[in-house]
């Protein structure tokens, strides 16, 4: 009896190392080799896995890093610039700083300005809402209110404004993960720069359609009289589908666009003063005075010379 215990325990032992060197040929036969300097860069990034970045997640972002030739086409929005800096240094690479990012709703369509019409009654969700019809407001390409980019965003940085409807933006705690703009089946939601001291300009709206029915359905919508786009003297503003857009790359923040506005459309943020509209439409209206008296001269000098050369 004895005998059998031992010869059953020596053969199960026996077999088990069998098994476990089996196991380890196995895994060294088909080991991925992985570079450690992937380790050094997931450890340097902030850790949010967001898919900010455009990769599936911080060690995703680790893995492409560390076998691209440069860091031209990888830019954490969470850890920014000095994120970048660290991992560059891992890596041996250069890399460019980029202008801090922050989330803006191009949206003004506010209860007061844009009344619903219909009332939805069914999962609050901007996503279902979006599949079902255009929304319970006049503007089928508005913010439809149910909160999607603030249960996207993994930062706290959104939230609803339950006097106007619309999402808020804390630019402080915006890390730019781009979160908030997938989640909006509405795609008013939009990345830009912060601009000089947080200051920037841009059209808070997004439709498209044109003719009276844009002013009905929102107090506050763009309605693409170009008004903004004649009166930009740096060409920072151009009129597609019947909306303006303001490249930030170009805008000089002077405000006389958002002065010119008709329906407030356009809006400025973080200036430091009060927008003076009366005084930048006095300068304005006196630059484009001069600008047609000028071309009258010109048109006029240039008739006089076609007459003489007519008459000599």
């Amino acid at each position: 009896m004895t005998t059998t215990i031992i010869w059953t325990i020596a053969i199960i032992s026996g077999l088990g190392l069998l098994l476990a060197l089996t196991l380890y040929l196995v895994a060294q036969r088909f080991k991925v080799y992985e570079d450690p300097r992937v380790e050094l860069v997931e450890k340097a990034m902030p850790g949010a896995n967001c898919g900010g970045c455009g990769f599936a997640g911080c060690h995703a972002f680790a893995e492409s890093a560390v076998k691209a030739p440069n860091l031209d086409n990888h830019f954490c929005p969470v850890g920014g610039n000095e994120t970048m800096k660290a991992v560059a240094g891992i890596l041996g690479y250069e890399i460019k700083e980029k202008a801090p990012m922050v989330a803006v709703v191009r949206c003004n369509g506010t209860c007061e300005a844009r009344p619903k019409v219909n009332e939805y009654d069914g999962s609050v969700s901007c996503k279902v809402k979006a599949s079902l019809y255009s929304g319970d407001t006049g503007c089928s390409f508005g913010c439809l209110g149910c909160g999607d980019c603030v249960a996207a965003c993994q930062f706290g940085a959104l939230s609803m404004n339950p006097e106007t409807g619309l999402p808020v933006v804390d630019q402080e705690m915006c890390t730019a993960c781009g979160a908030c703009v997938k989640a909006c089946p509405k795609a008013i939601i939009e990345l830009r720069k912060k601009g000089p001291r947080g200051m920037r300009e841009y059209v808070s709206c997004v439709n498209k359609d044109k003719g009276p029915g844009v002013k009905k359905a929102c107090a506050n919508a763009c309605i693409g009289c170009g008004i903004c786009q004649k009166t930009c003297t740096h060409g920072a503003i151009v009129l597609e589908n019947n909306v303006a857009y303001i490249d930030p790359e170009k805008c000089k923040l002077c405000r006389e666009c958002e002065a010119m506005c008709p329906t407030g459309a356009i809006h400025g943020v973080n200036f430091p003063k009060p927008l003076d509209r009366d005084g930048i439409k006095a300068r304005v209206q006196e630059r484009q005075k001069k600008a047609r008296e000028a071309a009258q001269a010109a048109a006029q000098a240039a008739n006089e010379i076609k007459k003489e050369v007519t008459n000599g």
